[in-house]
């Protein structure tokens, strides 16, 4: 029987693990935890014959094992896995893996450094609308070694469509998968601590779109915009401006006109039918119409699922109303520009409570936004201090540093009523790590406060 060795016990390393079970290989899944929830993982899964090594590194030896499974968060450039390389083991990501298995199947692949979950959900959405099943996966949702286990299930239906977001760091690990439908949301610098340069962060997105049969890029991107005409003469481009000069002859393309979406040169869907608030919205509105239309869904169900749409979780997600203030969580802005498209949709003027791990990137215009539409920003977690600095330098004093989201959500309400702001925005322009274990858990914190009280 050949043997499989999976790094990391995280969901997408659990779901590796059980395709490559049910595929006839002696699996073994590796994690360098050791805590009592991993140990009744650890537990649950030897129960199905895997074996689980905790508070373990991993040591490449083609003896024990033929091919190597990684999980996103391990960097692909870790020395074992390198060296695993050179003594010949396979290695790949959770995602290539369940393309093997999934190749048959037509994806949609989403990418971008923002707007992928909203695009990635609305998509699925309207799929599903259609009657197809059209599993959210990869980023959001179901890892997708789960939807190809549903695949090869007997009890579960068959996915008609897989429609996946995409992170650098899966499609990094995934050289092989092919969308049918690609899709291209924003490009701003991230993950430069992972991937070193901006130019190799654009070149392992970009491969995922080479790969794809339709190409759908986000017009209105600065950069996308500038490398379109000529590293994409055949894609399809949209915009909340207007026509472009990117849309092919014939129209080929969407944008916005007299407030509907045009798509392919016909009327589709009222933008307003969409209640999420912002510009950056109705752009992904106007991606994922145009990845419906593409594959072939008839414009009822697209008007249809965008007016039932409810939004996304942690992504400008309206917690309450609270004396005539909302509160809205943005834990999802995890870098200066989602937080920065994040505060310029809101109602201004707003209090901010921003603060995290912070991320290398330009923040030129999250603070020029902050100038302007911020009554006031609240900082907590390790960046506070070099945040209140930041703000310090652009002559802008009106903040507090309150270190924990406990404090933030208390004196955002007092100031909130003080300063008569109409939000209070939780859009942190920061990773979660020093305080939480993801941007959920950071969001899912900020809601029970506010729910708990006010």
């Amino acid at each position: 029987m050949p043997s499989a060795y999976v790094i990391g016990l995280g969901r997408s390393g659990i779901a590796a693990a059980r395709l490559l079970k049910r595929h006839g290989w002696q699996v073994t899944v590796s994690d360098s935890g050791d805590s009592e929830a991993l140990r009744q993982i650890q537990q649950d899964l030897a129960a199905e014959g895997i074996v689980v090594q905790l508070g373990d590194r991993f040591k490449p030896d083609p003896a024990l094992m033929q091919q190597v499974i990684v999980s996103p968060g391990v960097p692909w450039d870790l020395p074992a896995l390198n060296e695993a390389r050179a003594l010949g083991i396979k290695t790949l990501g959770e995602v290539e893996l369940a393309w093997q298995t999934l190749a048959n199947t037509p994806w949609v692949g989403i990418t971008g450094t923002n707007g992928k979950t909203t695009t990635t959900a609305l998509i699925a959405a309207i799929f599903q609308t259609a009657g197809l099943q059209a599993p959210a996966c990869g980023n959001i949702g179901y890892a997708i070694c789960e939807v190809a286990l549903q695949a090869v299930s007997e009890e579960s239906p068959s996915p008609d469509w897989v429609i996946a977001e995409l992170s650098s760091y899966q499609i990094e690990s995934s050289p092989s998968v092919a969308p049918r439908i690609g899709v291209w949301t924003t490009f701003t610098p991230d993950h430069l601590s992972r991937h070193y340069t901006l130019e190799n962060y654009y070149s392992i997105k970009a491969r995922l779109l080479r790969q794809s049969e339709y190409q759908i890029f986000n017009g209105d991107d600065p950069y996308l915009r500038q490398v379109g005409s000529k590293d994409w003469p055949n894609a399809y481009w949209t915009s909340v401006t207007g026509k472009t000069e990117l849309l092919a002859p014939g129209e080929r393309g969407a944008y916005l006109e007299n407030g509907w979406a045009i798509v392919q040169g016909e009327p589709i869907v009222p933008v307003a039918s969409l209640r999420m608030v912002g510009h950056h919205n109705q752009q992904n509105l106007l991606m994922a119409v145009l990845a419906a239309r593409l594959a072939g869904i008839d414009q009822a169900a697209i008007v249809e699922a965008i007016q039932a749409f409810p939004g996304v979780a942690h992504r400008l997600e309206h917690i309450l109303t609270w004396n005539g203030i909302d509160f809205i969580n943005d834990s999802k802005a995890t870098n200066y520009d989602a937080a920065q498209v994040g505060l310029s949709a809101v109602a201004a003027p707003a209090i901010l409570i921003a603060g995290g791990e912070a991320k290398a990137g330009d923040d030129s215009a999250w603070l020029q936004t902050i100038q302007t539409n911020a009554a006031t920003v609240l900082l907590i977690g390790d960046a506070a201090p070099s945040f209140a600095q930041r703000l310090n330098q652009i002559g802008y004093s009106a903040y507090e540093i309150v270190e924990t989201m406990e404090r933030a959500v208390i004196r955002a309400a007092e100031l909130a009523k003080e300063l008569q702001a109409k939000v209070v925005l939780l859009s942190p322009a920061c990773a979660s790590f020093d305080q939480y274990a993801n941007f959920e858990q950071r969001g899912d914190h900020f809601r029970q406060l506010c729910q708990e009280r006010l």
